[in-house]
């Protein structure tokens, strides 16, 4: 097998697209197996610990989307630099940035430009 240049930046694709459906898949089980746990010592899951749940799977799933937006510029910079690549990439940056603020929206309540308000100044 010959090793050429452009195998080896498929096979750091692939692995970044792996990282990223690793820290994911780590994040669910983990995040249930907590969860399991607090019903465990309190016979329940409490509110609190199921809105620390949501709150942490939220994020992870951001980094998660992060990180396959690296993966694919990568690949369209070097592997596939056609004008159809160009615009599949575009469409996918799109896509994934506004999971990823609908994300944030759901943990923070507010859009990712809009300032954090203090409630106890009023946001001063």
């Amino acid at each position: 097998m010959e090793w050429e240049p452009l195998y080896f930046v498929e096979l750091s694709v692939t692995l970044v697209e792996l990282i990223a459906v690793g820290v994911i898949l780590v994040a669910v089980v983990s995040g249930f197996a907590r969860a399991l746990g607090k019903i465990a010592i309190y016979r329940r899951l409490r509110v609190e610990d199921y809105n620390n749940f949501r709150v942490s799977l939220a994020r992870t799933l951001i980094l998660g989307l992060e990180i396959m937006v690296a993966a694919d510029i990568i690949e369209t910079v070097v592997l596939d630099t056609s004008l159809q690549s160009v615009a599949v990439l575009g469409l996918l940056v799109l896509t994934r940035t506004f999971l990823s603020w609908s994300l944030v929206v759901e943990i923070e309540g507010r859009w990712p430009w809009q300032r954090k308000t203090d409630s106890i100044s009023g946001g001063i």
